[in-house]
């Protein structure tokens, strides 16, 4: 079996070993960035707001 660890992974390893509370921070990160709930109609206008693209994305109409 391969089970190399970089530096960088077994200095994380052993922190978050060290400091359980890291843990439970980083979950509460994500869900304060990346799990949130959307609002429907402001999904509806930013979709409408969108502008379609020309046919070469770097020609000057």
């Amino acid at each position: 079996m391969y089970a190399y660890q970089s530096d960088a992974t077994q200095f994380l390893n052993d922190y978050l070993q060290k400091h359980p509370e890291e843990v439970e921070q980083r979950v509460q990160g994500r869900l304060r960035l990346w799990d949130v709930e959307l609002n429907p109609d402001e999904q509806k206008a930013f979709e409408k707001a969108n502008l379609p693209r020309g046919a070469y994305f770097y020609q000057a109409d």
